[in-house]
Parts: structure tokens; C-alpha cells; sequence
């Protein structure tokens, strides 16, 4: 992108602006701006209608159990946080020290935070050591990642959750076309008869023989950044929590080998809820693949995520069928379905359904949401004097103009706009919000 002068020191401004935010805030109670972010994400269209989408993604879920929890944990504004359930001081402390022990997380990584470790591992929620502790905000005013990440304003979850479940499922059926769909003899063929006509819809695919779960495809990106509602809550100035990274020590993770397995604790926390509530393992390992698959030397990642989950949640993963031990002693991936032979991990990967690699797969977009951000900040910044705003006002600039604006256009349909037809085009959707009395 190129600005003007002018443009260079609004981008000076929103700079100083970012730093502010990283500043440690108190993250051991409640986040102070979460009712705000209720209330501006409650008349989000494009929130609100992402929403009714995950909703209905949900209720498309076979499995009894599966669709039942997942709804819970998508509509349900006084669900109980089961993981978190009798987890008082001590129990956390406890938890904390089990997981220093099997070296999934690293001391210093806490000092960032203000409750250090704790706060990271813990984030605060409401009615704590409760039979019933609830969340500190909805769902649908969660962001979708760090302040000034992808998605990062109020209703970011569930718009980033959307794409993600839709891309899941697009994958899915790009695998199922090309390598499952049998022709004469039984033979698989590319065949794209009838794809475009009025016999068979694009993303149907019955004729396919692979067996991909269905079930799993749908759910598991609606349970992986499910936690984002409680790491990242909002403080009274616009800006978010800071996010603790843990599921390793940094150095040797790899099976006690050079390895770095830390990853943002939403992650973890949304793997702890859906193994407390007894979900499948084949869902849950296909969830923890989102960061990572296990693929390409990349086993010891997802297997130590599910190791910290396990421990958050207080359950044996071994005995949970979530992970085994191979004949060195390691906790490895199970082979699940029709795969039952553990004396071939040894010569190959045959504990790896195509499912968790599809997740993995759905959960990328950050590759054009993060940037988004980033370049349309710059561009608000730039039109923020014109709109009465200043970025040194911190609270003011992001409660009242940044917020509002990402909420309701997202940084996705701003940066596209923008590349096609110049900051003319950003500005017109900016007074759209004005006309509309909503900044």
C-alpha cells in the first residue's frame, strides 16, 4: 500500500495505539469492556446472521450427543464451563503444577500477564469453584484472535468460525469428488456428470465411498476456537486480553527431542471442554489438529495438546481412547476405526484420519485475515480525523470508530474493497455507519 504524508503519521498514531494494548491489564477478574462488546455485537448483521449460520451447521450434526453439546456451547449464554467445574485456588494451583511437571508450559511465558501463569492457564470466568461456572461473555461478542490479529473485534468468533466450517466442508467435498466417487467397475473417476445440472447439487456427493465423517467435519471447527469467548474478553479501553501460549516448554517437546509445541491456550481450553463432556475421540484429535497436523514430523504437537487438555480437564487420556503409548514409552495418536493395528506405527502413520488434516486445512485464512487487519487499520486510521476520531484516544477511538467499524464491514470486505476501488470505497462504508447513527 502507498499513503500520503498524512496517511504516515495517522499510521504513527494507530502504532502508538497497538502498543497501548499490549499493555498488561488485570486479567485475573472479568475483562471491564465485555459488556460493551455485548452490546455492539448484539446489531451486527453480518455477527449476528454468522451466528444463525453456526446454528444451523449445528443442527445439520447426526450424532445426538455430539449435536447436543455443540449447540450448548453456540447458544446456550448460561452454559456451564464443565472443565472449570470445582476448580477453586487450590485445585488450580494443583492443575498448574501437573502441567509444569510434564513440561507443558514454560515459566517464563507468564511474566507477560498480569496474574502471570495462572491468569493464562485460568483465565477468569463467572461463578468460579461454582457447580456451574458460566462465561465471562457471549460467544458472539468474542473476538477471533489477539487485538489487531484476525478477527479481532466484537463477533469476530463466530464470522471466523463461519468460514472455517464452510471451508471444512468445501474441502471435504473436493476430496470426496476427486477420490471417491466409484464409476464403471468400481473404478474411481473424476466425474463431474451431473454436478452442474438439475440430478445432483455441487455439494452433495452421495455417490462417494470414502467414509469421511460427516459429524466431524461440521463440528470440529465450531469447537475449536469455542475458549476465544474466554481468553480473549475485552478491557474497558477496546483492547483485549493478552493470550498465555502453552501444550509444551518450548525447547524439547518432540518426544523429549528439540521441539516447540506451544500454542495459544484458546486451543487447549476448547480440547479440555470437549473431553470433559466425553466427546468421540476421532472429533477431539480432529479439533486439536486445527494448530497442527500430525503429520510431517508434526505428531508430538497434537499429541501434547492433548495431553495439556487432558490434564485441564482432569481425565486420563489413555483410558479416554485419546491417546496411547507406543512400545518406547511415548504418548502417540490411537489408531481409531478400522486401523487397529498399533504394531504398525512403527512403519508408518497409520494413526492419522484424512479428517484432522481437512480441519487443519479450514482453519488457514488467517493467511489473508491477519494482514487484513493490519493494512485495514491503517486505512481507519487515515479517515479517522474525518470522522471526528483521534487514535491517541485510545478508549474513545477503539470503543466508539474501530470496533463498530470492523464489527459490522470486517477487515476481509474492507481490504478487498479498498484494492478495487481505493480509500473512496472504505470511506463510503464508514459513512454508511455514520448515516446510520452507529458511530
Amino acid at each position: 500500500m502507498k499513503f500520503s504524508t498524512k496517511a504516515g503519521v495517522c499510521a504513527a498514531a494507530l502504532a502508538s495505539l497497538l502498543a497501548s494494548a499490549t499493555l498488561a491489564q488485570d486479567q485475573t477478574k472479568p475483562g471491564a469492556g465485555n459488556a460493551a462488546a455485548i452490546a455492539l455485537s448484539s446489531k451486527s448483521p453480518i455477527v449476528q446472521s454468522a451466528h444463525a449460520f453456526l446454528i444451523d451447521q449445528a443442527l445439520r450434526i447426526k450424532d445426538n450427543s455430539l449435536r447436543k453439546n455443540t449447540l450448548d456451547i453456540l447458544v446456550n449464554d448460561n452454559m456451564c464451563v464443565t472443565e472449570r467445574v470445582g476448580v477453586d485456588a487450590a485445585r488450580k494451583q494443583a492443575l498448574l503444577q501437573q502441567l509444569l511437571a510434564a513440561g507443558l508450559v514454560n515459566p517464563a511465558d507468564g511474566n507477560s500477564i498480569q496474574g502471570g501463569l495462572l491468569a493464562g492457564v485460568f483465565p477468569p470466568i463467572l461463578d468460579e469453584g461454582t457447580a456451574c461456572p458460566h462465561l465471562p461473555q457471549k460467544f458472539t461478542s468474542a473476538p477471533g484472535s489477539a487485538f489487531g490479529g484476525h478477527h479481532s473485534y466484537p463477533g469476530g468468533l463466530p464470522v471466523h468460525e463461519s468460514f472455517n466450517d464452510l471451508s471444512d466442508l468445501n474441502f471435504a467435498n473436493g476430496y470426496r469428488f476427486i477420490y471417491g466417487r466409484p464409476g464403471r467397475d468400481g473404478f474411481p473417476v473424476v466425474d463431474d456428470s451431473g454436478l452442474y445440472g438439475d440430478t445432483v447439487e455441487r455439494d452433495d456427493f452421495t455417490s462417494n465411498d470414502l467414509g469421511l465423517s460427516q459429524d466431524v467435519i461440521l463440528a470440529a471447527p465450531l469447537w475449536h476456537d469455542w475458549a476465544k469467548s474466554i481468553v480473549f474478553q475485552w478491557n474497558a479501553d477496546g483492547s483485549e486480553f493478552i493470550e498465555l501460549n502453552f501444550g509444551g516448554n518450548g525447547s524439547t517437546d518432540a518426544f523429549g527431542a528439540a521441539g516447540d509445541s506451544r500454542t495459544g491456550g484458546h486451543h487447549i481450553i476448547s480440547v479440555a471442554e470437549a473431553m470433559k463432556r466425553g466427546l468421540a475421540p476421532d472429533m477431539v484429535i480432529a479439533q486439536a489438529s486445527a494448530h497442527s497436523t500430525p503429520t510431517n514430523g508434526n505428531e508430538y504437537k497434537v499429541v501434547n495438546w492433548l495431553r495439556a487438555a487432558a490434564i485441564l480437564a482432569q481425565i486420563d487420556p489413555v483410558a479416554d481412547g485419546y491417546l496411547i503409548k507406543d512400545t518406547s514409552g511415548n504418548f502417540r495418536l490411537p489408531p481409531l476405526r478400522s486401523l487397529g493395528d498399533v504394531n504398525l506405527l512403527g512403519a508408518g502413520q497409520f494413526n492419522l484420519l484424512a479428517e484432522y488434516v481437512l480441519h487443519n486445512l479450514s482453519d488457514s485464512d488467517f493467511t489473508l485475515t491477519g494482514p487484513a487487519v493490519t493494512d485495514v487499520q491503517v486505512l481507519l486510521a487515515t479517515l479517522a480525523p474525518e470522522f471526528g476520531f483521534n487514535a491517541s484516544d485510545v478508549s474513545n477511538y477503539n470503543n466508539k470508530y474501530r470496533n463498530p467499524v470492523l464489527s459490522f464491514f470486517t477487515a476481509e470486505r474492507l481490504l478487498i474493497l479498498y484494492n478495487n476501488g481505493g480509500l473512496q470505497a472504505v470511506r463510503a462504508e464508514v459513512q454508511r455507519l455514520r448515516d446510520h447513527k452507529i458511530i
